[in-house]
């Protein structure tokens, strides 16, 4: 459009506040934007002469303006960042944004399950969120599950399903991630208790959360469980030194804050935004902006600003920005700190958007190489357990019974950092009476080496047995049979705990828990647990074997289970009186169960 064009329509513009949009010859928007004067702001593009080549380049291709008069500048301020994002106009400022973010969604039903979604819907479901990364999302949710457990099946698990038995327990109740409420073993109740701290901790409130796990450490320890009570302990300090390690603390009291810093180069701009609340740092989140028209900085600041709360659901009274902007929301403080708390925010919104910057870049000039990854994560393994070797050869081994019966072992294999699937084992225990989980475990690790040495086989570098001191030491005895001590380093992993221990240290060495190589070493050890629980529940469908209950004369499988669902295990029913067993599967059949345990 020519300034002469303009000349013929510019009196029909009015002097009043709105929106203004162009478009090309087809009917195409190019550019949408904001005005106190309509007028004065549309013949600022046809009256001077722009030393911005987009600019010129923009008039040039204007066939036709529209506008919208609106109330205040303040309403045209919001209704110009709606047009641009509904129709993303070549020239306007362009936020290089994810198309969508990860919410946590407590599920409306009956044992809510708590899991991820890019889609919130209106099902009376409640969603925490959105967040600005899946991964610390998908991160998050793994802590919540290793600290609280809850179930991730699909059941209906309505209270007349659990009443008529129609659900029993997977395969997550045996790795202890699942309490069993399909079963009936936890109550509504408790499990929504449980709903209710990690919705604590979800929103950073971890000070309920760990008074509850305190009380319950001193009823352990007042009911002399010491062993559970250690357990419950371990996720205090989780949860104070992992869990809050992730957020920063700022210090500032009372302190819900937004604060942006931007860095801009030529035509590209970089918005960090720290979401501050309660005075924590919570979340972060740096987007790439491309601007074409040579805008001024405080404008592109102005639109992200706009956006990013817009985005992230934010309404908090208090913006921090690095310099005065026209910011046209009400009720909202815009502070240009110069020093303090204030100040040091801003410098590290600063920073993360730097950061950001550099990792761009990176990602730019390096193309990842999974394998170059895999050598990575076990040369920090080497070093974090000052290998002598790098562990391109690793075994774990695992023991396995159902309800106190029938002992299995598994052993997984790892090369270069990634299962080797052909080279599991499984393991029968032949030459071990009863459940003793040392003697299962020196048993296990003796055939394996043994037939590795026999064959002439590599032999891995590193071995990890999944259990304590006494299955560490049950497993040094069986190397030390085999001579073999001093040849593969040997390590034990605790059991819940994550702690490594090292043949003869009185003293556990104990990782980071989001470092690579404790993640590898979780991952092994979550591979040989399901290992081994699928082929006991093989051997159990194929009727390998049957359980102690069900060889007693007159007792068959539905009234084994009955009573294993009861008191859990065959060491249980054994200890039980004849009257706690006839209140479950009648005198007579009671009668039989205690002439056999005690014959």
């Amino acid at each position: 459009m020519t300034q002469e064009t303009f000349s013929n329509i510019a009196t029909t513009i009015p002097h009043q506040p709105g929106i203004y949009k162009y478009f090309d010859d087809t009917g195409k928007i190019l550019y949408v934007g904001k005005a106190k004067d309509l007028r004065k702001r549309v013949s600022s593009y046809f009256n001077k002469t722009f030393t911005n080549y987009k600019t010129h380049e923009l008039v040039q291709r204007i066939e036709h303006i529209e506008f919208t008069i609106v109330n205040s500048e303040p309403d045209a301020f919001f209704l110009e960042n709606a047009l641009i994002k509904q129709f993303q106009p070549k020239y306007n400022i362009n936020l290089k944004d994810s198309k969508s973010y990860p919410y946590i969604v407590i599920k409306n039903e009956p044992f809510p399950r708590i899991y991820l979604t890019r889609q919130p819907v209106n099902d009376g479901s409640e969603y925490l969120g959105p967040y600005t990364s899946v991964f610390k999302v998908r991160e998050l949710l793994e802590f919540i599950k290793r600290t609280i457990p809850m179930r991730t099946c699909s059941l209906n698990l309505s209270a007349r399903n659990i009443e008529k038995g129609k659900y029993k327990v997977c395969l997550e109740y045996h790795l202890g991630n699942c309490k069993g409420p399909c079963a009936g073993l936890q109550t509504r109740e408790d499990y929504d208790a449980n709903i209710g701290q990690i919705r604590d901790l979800l929103k950073g409130n971890l000070g309920p959360v760990i008074r509850h796990f305190k009380e319950e450490m001193r009823g352990h320890a007042e009911a002399l469980e010491f062993e559970k009570a250690e357990q419950v302990r371990k996720k205090i300090e989780y949860l104070e030194d992992y869990y809050q390690s992730k957020s920063v603390i700022t210090g500032i009291r009372g302190g819900d804050k937004d604060v942006f810093s931007i860095i801009k180069d030529q035509s590209v701009a970089y918005v960090n935004y720290l979401m501050i609340r309660n005075g924590t740092v919570v979340q972060t989140q740096t987007n790439k902006l491309e601007t074409h028209l040579d805008e001024p900085v405080e404008e592109i600041l102005v639109y992200a600003v706009s956006q990013l709360r817009m985005t992230f659901n934010s309404q908090v009274p208090e913006i921090i920005v690095p310099f005065e902007i026209d910011y046209p929301e009400a009720h909202v403080e815009i502070m240009v700190p110069k020093a303090g708390d204030r100040k040091k925010l801003l410098e590290l919104s600063e920073k993360n958007a730097g950061y950001f910057i550099e990792e761009l870049r990176n990602k730019e000039r390096i193309k990842i190489n999974r394998n170059v990854d895999h050598v990575k994560v076990l040369e920090q393994l080497q070093i974090d357990l000052q290998l002598q070797e790098l562990p391109v050869h690793i075994e774990c081994f695992d023991n396995s019974n159902f309800q106190g019966s029938y002992p299995v072992s598994a052993m997984v294999c790892f090369k270069n950092g990634v299962p080797s699937k052909k080279d599991y084992r499984h393991f029968n225990v032949k030459t071990v009476e009863g459940i003793n989980d040392f003697a299962s475990m020196k048993e296990a690790v003796y055939r394996r080496y043994k037939r590795l040495t026999e064959e002439q086989q590599a032999l891995p570098q590193l071995v990890i047995i999944d259990g304590g001191k006494g299955q560490l030491g049950a497993a040094l005895e069986a190397m030390e049979a085999l001579e073999l001590q001093g040849s593969i380093t040997l390590v034990g992993l605790a059991k819940n705990v994550e702690e490594i221990f090292f043949a003869g240290d009185k003293e556990s060495l104990k990782l980071p828990y989001s470092s690579s190589s404790l993640k590898l070493i979780r991952f092994i050890r979550d591979q040989v647990h399901r290992f081994g629980i699928t082929f006991h529940r093989q051997k159990r469908s194929k009727g390998t074997f049957k359980n102690e209950l069900e060889s007693i004369k007159g007792i068959g499988k539905n009234t084994a289970d009955e009573l294993l669902k009861e008191f859990r295990s065959v060491k249980n029913v054994k200890e039980r009186s004849l009257d706690e067993l006839a209140a479950v599967v009648g005198k007579v059949k009671a009668q039989l169960v205690i002439d056999h345990f005690s014959s």
